[in-house]
């Protein structure tokens, strides 16, 4: 009797653990801290290219002379100026291939706010004999104002160093020539920078 007692306590111990476990909560873990994006570093935007502020405008005059000079040697004279104006700065450099008189330099650099108008003339020296004596004289008018800001002189041959060539036969002459006058017309372009405070080593 005593041993059944003991055996039907025992159970009831045992169905209260069950019920007591039963009733409690279970303990739901914590939730794991969410893992950081990373935030991606933001794209640098382009440098813009600074433009400058300086320009230049070329024109021939190209009946100033009493002399006809084939329009080639002005196109030369013009690209040989554009060409080293270009290198030397980052200046915008704009061309006509019309004529263009003193007057009509004045007139157009009096309208303009930034741009230098280059006139340049083909002529011959007092003494001059033939094409190899052609002189290519410059002149540059300030924007607004039109005041003559530098002028001179550039010769065949100008830019270079050592004995003299012999020019080719008259088959080649023409364009022979133009490379010479386009050497003077870079020879102009360096003198104007120098001028306008803007010189680079000179390009050969």
């Amino acid at each position: 009797m005593r041993y059944r007692f003991l055996i039907l306590l025992l159970i009831a111990l045992c169905a209260l653990s069950v019920q007591a476990q039963s009733g409690r909560r279970k303990t739901q873990p914590a939730p794991a801290a969410p893992v950081p994006t990373p935030t991606p570093e933001p794209t640098p935007a382009p440098k813009k290219e600074e433009k400058t502020d300086l320009l230049f405008f070329i024109g021939a005059n190209r009946h100033a002379s009493y002399g006809s000079y084939p329009f080639s040697y002005y196109d030369a004279v013009i690209r040989g100026c554009a060409e080293r104006l270009r290198a030397g700065t980052s200046a915008s450099v704009d061309i006509t291939d019309k004529d263009l008189s003193r007057g009509e330099a004045i007139k157009k650099a009096k309208s303009e706010a930034r741009s230098y108008v280059v006139l340049l003339t083909l002529t011959f020296d007092t003494l001059a004999r033939s094409y190899d004596d052609l002189i290519l004289e410059f002149v540059v008018f300030t924007p607004g104002s039109a005041k003559v800001v530098t002028s001179g002189r550039s010769y065949q041959n100008a830019n270079r160093k050592g004995p003299i060539i012999v020019g080719p036969t008259a088959r080649g002459a023409g364009l022979y020539r133009e490379q010479l006058l386009q050497q003077a017309g870079e020879d102009a372009g360096s003198r104007i920078l120098k001028a306008l405070n803007l010189n680079v080593p000179v390009m050969r």
